[in-house]
């Protein structure tokens, strides 16, 4: 429990909020940019859509183990030393992974010599940067209260949403240039941000465990945070389906050529999460809800854009559906942080947000999986099978009655 005498009051870390949220603008920007290329650039090595799906799939596998265990370590070592190291390692295994890639398409290596490269270069990786978001979300949840928290993890997921406006963006940019040039970008970026971090970002008020104290451990089925594992797996489970389809489904349906699609996809996931971006700063940060109202908001919107991307056979609808989906999740992802951090004691935060943000990478660790499977069985199942696994989380979130801890202030 936090030491009310010797830690500062939370107010006096508006300055630490700012430099987080900035440097969250940078992770975003890393963590998007390789969906805008990853579909094209595995095409053009030669790898097929579960190829390319099941690499995705092993670094998120990865990042659902490594998680918990990075979650209750920042409670140990402390929140900004796990993002310095996560960012210095993403910048590192993003470096290698471009380097595979590099390699396969100068002839170097053959197919599939470069996928088991690239799913051990993409492991290594993940390894390294599940650091992050723990680690930064737990740090979120130490300089909020009760009645800050959900605004407060609203802010890091409308930083990382603008991070996603400029890496989609801008990646469909540099990869005008050559397919791999966002990935190096993205390396660099990730070395600036840690400096960012390591110069001016204080460390947290959570007080760092004593040698002979154990973190708290939290299970996935804790009564207390059990809901929100099932809306949040279930929840990625069909983003990441869905997410790891769509450049192909861009490609085929426009007739797009490997460098169009990485431009024309990237300028309508930079249009998602500006949606994103506008449901969290328009929405969430002017109007008062509980986590689990802003989730009975969210997923019925998410369910209609589902149907429309499996019903689109234009841009504009294949763009429309894609903003539906950003405001959707603009309002979902947060919720669901904070209804699980807002559920648990002050020294359990460590913990619970390794947890809970452990459930994106499970959710991306079979959802790729299918979706990779059902598009090539017939290119709109993904989306018709996830407006299917929807429609019973919604109902799921409208039963469910979400608990606070008194004392997780």
């Amino acid at each position: 429990m936090t030491d009310a005498i010797s830690t500062p009051p939370l107010r006096n870390y508006r300055f630490a909020r700012a430099i987080l949220l900035v440097a969250l603008v940078g992770v975003g920007f890393g963590f998007s940019v390789l969906f805008a290329i990853l579909g094209p650039l595995g095409r053009e090595v030669g790898l097929s859509e579960l190829q390319i799906s099941s690499i995705i799939a092993a670094s998120s596998l990865t990042v659902f183990l490594a998680s918990p265990r990075w979650g209750r370590l920042s409670d140990r070592w402390g929140r900004k030393p796990l993002m310095i190291f996560g960012l210095l390692g993403y910048a590192c295994g993003n470096f290698l992974f471009a380097s595979v890639f590099h390699a396969a398409l100068i002839g170097a290596l053959l197919p599939l010599s470069a996928y088991l490269l690239l799913m051990l270069t993409r492991v290594l990786h993940a390894s390294l940067m599940s650091a992050i978001m723990p680690a930064s979300s737990a740090y979120m949840a130490d300089i909020t209260d009760l009645a800050t928290r959900t605004k407060g993890m609203g802010a890091v997921g409308a930083a990382n949403n603008l991070g996603g406006i400029l890496g989609p963006a801008l990646g469909g940019l540099l990869a005008g240039i050559t397919l791999l040039t966002p990935l190096w970008v993205a390396s660099g970026l990730a070395i600036t941000t840690a400096l960012l971090v390591i110069f001016l970002l204080p460390n947290s008020p959570q007080p760092k465990l004593q040698r002979n104290q154990v973190s708290a451990k939290l299970s996935y089925f804790d009564r207390r945070i059990l809901p929100y594992i099932i809306v949040g797996t279930m929840m990625f489970i069909g983003m990441a389906l869905v997410q790891q389809t769509l450049a192909f489904r861009f490609q085929d349906v426009l007739q797009l050529s490997a460098v169009e699609t990485a431009q024309t996809f990237g300028l309508a996931m930079g249009l998602s999460a500006a949606a994103s971006l506008a449901s969290q700063i328009g929405l969430m940060q002017r109007i008062n809800l509980r986590p689990i109202q802003w989730l009975r908001i969210a997923m019925p919107v998410l369910a209609v854009a589902f149907a429309c991307l499996a019903i689109a056979n234009t841009q504009t609808m294949l763009v429309i559906a894609m903003l539906l989906q950003g405001a959707g999740m603009g309002l979902a992802g947060p919720a669901f942080m904070a209804g699980a951090s807002m559920a648990v004691n002050a020294e359990e935060q460590g913990a619970v947000a390794g947890v809970a943000g452990s459930c994106g990478p499970l959710g991306f660790t079979i959802g790729p999986l299918l979706g990779g499977f059902f598009y090539q069985i017939q290119p709109d199942l993904p989306y018709w099978f996830t407006f299917a696994l929807y429609l019973p989380l919604i109902v799921f979130v409208l039963r469910t009655r979400d608990r606070v801890k008194s004392d997780n202030v």
